[in-house]
């Protein structure tokens, strides 16, 4: 079987514009969630969110940027810094060697921005108003589209759109490709874009996010006692799959080994998690068996831990499941404690934190773990960042409509 690794990273999130901004605020514990200011929050219950705070037009003038939803620019943005940490190139290669490159990126919701922006110049000035670009700027495969004109590249390319599991499937189906011997780079991840009034307001309306206005950088907090929803977040997260032996002949720089996947629905609610963990605990048996991995050889655990009640119990009891004994052995921890929840690009920048995880030998804390739930009792990693050398992790996302990722990834060897 072809094997795959990680040579290229990249991201945009609320904590920067880029991996090495990032990387060393999330082993800090530091919170990227902050009170909005892009938009009116006076009338709204969550005023909140964690925010991107770069500007993209130092990337994109003029026609690009009206044609451009943020969530494509992020990916575009993340994408050039994963392709340059890779050293890679792709417009400078023969067509041939381009035919072999893949852009599969998922996002949960797609345009929205646009969206809200277009309706409302239909309301205030009619049809004829709106934009030509409007479909174009908004469809979700605007961004692998997108992302594939930008780098030509001329290998498969779509887009996934499963909620909070989107890149999660993207980056499944980046690693079948290369294995199936499709492809030989894929270019892969997420990117969202959905802190808007609307978003924000139908996110609150469903009971899903924090209303801990008071005190924001405290307001995510998985698997403490205290939480009460999810933040907000945006931003993207792009990875660069290749084939190891291509890799390994250009003296590429591996951060990790992708080494398995596993996708399940809980068949139960379209926003509810099955209270049994089984979904999960399926996905993750997959994602090992696919592997070829023991299961007590995985040791870190980059977990879905969205600060929901139900959700951050239910991983618990999947974990578990899945794990038996040797769960309380596996250190665990939750980005979305610090950048908030990109719904359908978390996947992705959770397995950027992974791959970090991996080569660098140290694991990012869960931030305001302050009162463990008694029913959340393994190792989450309060506060503080730990000294981990990872032979094989996992990085679990779970979506409304009942969707369970998990990708296992290792050191290469």
């Amino acid at each position: 079987m072809r094997r795959v690794v990680i040579t290229g990273l990249g991201t945009v999130n609320s904590l920067g514009p880029d991996v090495a901004s990032v990387w060393p605020r999330l082993v800090a514990g530091e919170s990227g969630v902050a009170t909005i200011e892009q938009f009116e929050t006076e009338d709204l219950p969550v005023r909140f969110a964690a925010s991107v705070a770069w500007n993209p037009e130092e990337m994109f003038q003029g026609p690009d940027f009206r044609k451009l939803d943020p969530f494509t620019m992020y990916a575009l943005k993340a994408a050039d810094e994963a392709l340059g940490d890779a050293g890679l190139t792709p417009l400078e290669l023969p067509e041939e060697e381009r035919e072999r490159i893949g852009c599969i990126i998922g996002t949960g919701i797609g345009g929205i921005t646009g969206i809200e922006q277009q309706h409302l110049v239909l309301q205030d000035r009619g049809p004829r108003r709106v934009s030509p670009h409007f479909i174009p700027k908004i469809m979700a495969n605007a961004v692998s589209g997108q992302v594939a004109i930008y780098h030509g590249l001329l290998g498969t390319a779509f887009t996934t759109s499963s909620a909070c599991a989107s890149s999660g499937h993207a980056i499944g189906m980046a690693l079948n490709s290369i294995r199936a011997g499709e492809s030989d780079v894929v270019i892969t991840g997420g990117a969202e874009s959905a802190t808007t009034r609307l978003s924000i307001s139908g996110f609150a309306a469903a009971k899903a996010l924090s209303t801990r206005n008071d005190d924001p950088t405290a307001a995510s907090r998985p698997f403490d006692k205290d939480r009460d929803g999810f933040v907000m977040g945006e931003g993207a997260g792009i990875l660069v799959f290749e084939e190891l032996e291509r890799a390994k002949a250009r003296g590429a720089k591996i951060y990790a080994e992708v080494k398995g996947y596993g996708s399940t629905d809980d068949a139960f609610h379209i926003t509810a998690p099955k209270e049994d963990g089984t979904g999960p605990a399926r996905a993750f048996r997959l994602a090992l068996k696919q592997a070829q991995v023991d299961p007590d050889t995985v040791n870190y655990i980059n977990a879905h831990g969205t600060s929901t009640l139900y959700n951050d119990l239910i991983e618990t009891r999947a974990i578990k499941r899945c794990f038996g004994d040797h769960a309380s052995s596996i250190a665990i921890s939750s980005t979305k404690s610090m950048i908030g929840h990109l719904l359908g690009a978390s996947s992705a920048v959770e397995l950027v934190a992974t791959a970090m995880s991996v080569s660098e030998g140290t694991v990012h804390p869960t931030r305001n773990l302050e009162n463990p739930d008694a029913e959340c009792d393994l190792d989450y990693i309060p506060n503080e960042a730990r000294s981990l050398q990872i032979d094989n992790a996992l990085s679990n996302s779970l979506g409304f409509g009942g969707h369970n990722v998990s990708i296992c990834i290792g050191r290469y060897a």
